[in-house]
């Protein structure tokens, strides 16, 4: 009976009819918005067009919309605001509470944009050639939208459950005060679970639009910044000093920016591009292979850099093999006609598990190679917490690949995707997934759709996106994996 159901809604992904969004951006009117039948691009739509961006977006309307469809199929729902004024949504479908619940966590808050760059309104849910366009498309509305969803379709088909399945749009991810951790500290009750499932994994497409490869992340890199503040004589515009601290901090910038750190490799990536070489052509598939498996540092180099050169997602693969470094805010000055005493810098790192501030601060002052400019991790943490809580960072595991959630994923992305290879990742970024992990709870991350590299080098750029079709593919992908985590025998 069950396998029934789940063939039923697979072929029909009906759901509840869209309910019009409490707060909306008017669409861009020189752009006709396509028609499309998928219920999961039509959710996103209606979301895309809550301008929640962080800081001071429209969170708290969003999870009052969220509400209102949830509601609508009498699942347990509730809306937790933040002292910011923003909010968090939380459903549960009851199960039998004969196994722990299973969560699906996905922010609804987005990062800001710029508007006159774009071919759309950010915020007008259009769709185009196929594609559903708008801040958050992919990162995260769209998976905000699929678990959603899904979620909705086991209430509405009466999946008996052994679990309670809870979902959370949760509206502090981007800025973080806010967040999950906030959340955990304050309602762990409400979000307590066996296992969680995030943002996190690329599902990969090649040239032909065949899907390739799914990563599921069971680790993200650790993200630490560095402050570095150069000092000179203040002094009248119209009479330059040698000394200029502005000079100073950008010849170090330039020499950072110009500058990339070896391949540093762990038994998590040399897996992860060992399965890539089972699925590459070559030349690719030998130096993927070299890059997971040579002892010599040179080698290890000149592999890394070749995958780099012929890979369909360079940027992605380059994050993925090595400590990545960044500047990513430049201040100084305070008027036009003063040279100032000061100039700062943060350079924004993602460290690969083993790695540490340490070494990588070490690396960047040899870079640098100038005693006039000071590097030191930046943030409000004393050097104590600091030791302590990078110490925790890299010595924590991965989540284990034998849960019942890894594989019920593992099922239902080769059941979608038959040609497709299933491997553990490493996510190049960070997620709101902390909150769980620190409290031994293990978390899987996938953006559940299939994209190329064109859709994820958008990712909070301009005309973000997502296709239709990718959005149904996963939308099955995750409903499969609901049903065989948590439904009844």
């Amino acid at each position: 009976m069950k396998r029934k159901l789940i063939g039923t809604a697979l072929l029909t992904l009906s759901l509840l009819t869209s309910l019009t969004p409490l707060s909306s951006a008017a669409a861009d009117s020189t752009v006709q918005s396509e028609t499309v039948s998928s219920e999961t691009a039509k959710l996103l739509q209606e979301l895309l067009r809550f301008d929640s961006t962080n800081p001071g977006g429209q969170t708290l309307a969003l999870a009052e919309f969220l509400k209102s469809k949830f509601d609508n199929l009498g699942v347990e729902t509730e809306v937790i605001k933040t002292p910011s004024g923003q909010a968090h949504f939380i459903a549960r479908l009851k199960g039998n509470g004969s196994k722990k619940p299973v969560l699906l966590a996905a922010h609804s808050d987005v990062v800001p944009v710029e508007g006159k760059n774009w071919t759309v309104d950010p915020f007008g849910g259009v769709i185009k050639d196929g594609y559903v366009m708008g801040r958050g498309a992919m990162d995260f509305k769209g998976g905000l939208a699929v678990f959603a969803q899904a979620v909705m379709m086991v209430k509405e088909n009466n999946i008996q459950l052994d679990r309670d399945v809870i979902f959370l749009a949760e509206a502090d991810e981007e800025a973080g005060e806010y967040g999950t951790e906030w959340l955990a500290k304050n309602h762990w009750e409400k979000i307590d679970a066996e296992f969680a499932l995030n943002e996190g994994g690329w599902i990969f497409q090649d040239a032909d639009g065949k899907t390739t490869q799914v990563n599921i992340t069971t680790r993200d890199k650790i993200y630490v910044s560095f402050k570095l503040t150069a000092s000179g004589k203040p002094t009248h515009s119209s009479r330059p000093m040698p000394d200029s601290a502005i000079k100073s901090l950008s010849l170090a910038l330039a020499k950072i920016t110009s500058w990339d750190t070896d391949p540093k490799l762990n038994d998590q990536t040399r897996e992860y591009f060992l399965a890539l070489s089972r699925t590459a052509k070559e030349p690719l598939a030998s130096h993927l292979k070299n890059l997971a498996e040579s002892k010599d540092p040179a080698k290890a180099r000149e592999a890394g850099q070749k995958v780099v050169e012929l890979g369909d997602y360079p940027l992605l693969w380059h994050a993925l093999m090595r400590n990545t470094v960044a500047p990513t805010i430049v201040q100084a000055g305070v008027k036009e006609n003063v040279i100032p005493g000061s100039a700062e810098a943060i350079v924004n790192v993602r460290l690969v598990p083993g790695s540490t501030p340490l070494e990588v601060m070490e690396q960047l002052q040899s870079v640098i190679a100038d005693t006039g400019v000071k590097v030191s991790l930046a943030g409000d943490m004393s050097e104590e917490e600091a030791k302590k809580y990078y110490d925790q960072r890299t010595k924590a595991l991965p989540s284990s690949t034998e849960t019942e959630l890894y594989k019920a994923l593992e099922e239902s992305s080769k059941s979608v995707w038959p040609e497709a290879e299933v491997v553990p990742a490493l996510f190049e970024a960070g997620t709101d997934g902390a909150a769980w992990r620190n409290r031994g709870v293990p978390v899987y991350g996938i953006y559940p759709y299939p994209l190329d590299n064109d859709t994820l080098e958008r990712m909070h750029g301009n005309d973000e996106r997502i296709s239709v079709k990718s959005l149904e593919e996963g939308t099955k992908m995750i409903y499969s994996t609901l049903i065989k985590v948590a439904g009844s025998d």
